[in-house]
């Protein structure tokens, strides 16, 4: 009797593993972008260029989809190396003690609109996030490549991370903004 339930337990087991979609991201056509106000009137944008992220979905609406995601916070790049030295500096990052960025989530489906929840780390810190999620479809590529695409929104408060540096101007408003535009363009490739 115990041989066939668990003869059943691992059939069962291995269908669902079979159901399970895996998928990774295109980092040649996918893009992590951020922006922050700077002085009051301007914004000032940025990316991180080495990032890395894996989905797993049972099936290709990506309902439910778990999604795993780190950025390399030594790679950001806002065009200007004085600029992305201070943002990895310790009033901002600390690169060196805090290298990635990680999400752990889930994409959900409601009525027809996406949302991306789950749990951001920043610095040591996380907290629970929800974006706006554009989902693009699915095709497949002129090589038989299986790609599906996203465009994710959002605004974080880096108070909420620890990454609280910040100087306030004579009127009173701050050279750097609290609140951080997100928008990701996420191609995904299907692994066979």
């Amino acid at each position: 009797m115990k041989k066939r339930i668990l003869t059943l337990a691992l059939v069962f087991v291995s269908a669902w593993a079979m159901s399970q979609e895996n998928w990774v991201m295109d980092k040649d056509h996918s893009e992590i972008k951020f922006g922050v106000s700077h002085l009051v009137i301007s914004e000032v944008s940025g990316e991180f260029n080495e990032f890395d992220g894996k989905v797993v979905s049972s099936d290709e609406e990506f309902d439910g989809a778990r999604i795993v995601f780190t950025a390399e916070v030594s790679s950001i790049d806002t065009d200007n190396e004085r600029r992305d030295g201070h943002l990895k500096s310790d009033d901002f990052f600390a690169a060196e003690m805090y290298p990635q960025i990680k999400f752990d989530g889930k994409l959900v489906k409601n009525e027809g609109k996406y949302k991306l929840q789950g749990d951001l780390t920043m610095r040591g810190t996380t907290n629970t996030v929800v974006f706006d999620v554009d989902y693009n479809g699915t095709i497949t590529d002129p090589w038989g490549n299986q790609k599906a695409g996203f465009k994710i929104s959002g605004i974080v408060d880096r108070f909420d991370y620890g990454l609280n540096w910040n100087n306030l101007m004579e009127t009173g408003g701050a050279v750097v903004g609290k609140e951080v535009r997100i928008l990701c363009n996420v191609e995904l490739q299907k692994q066979s």
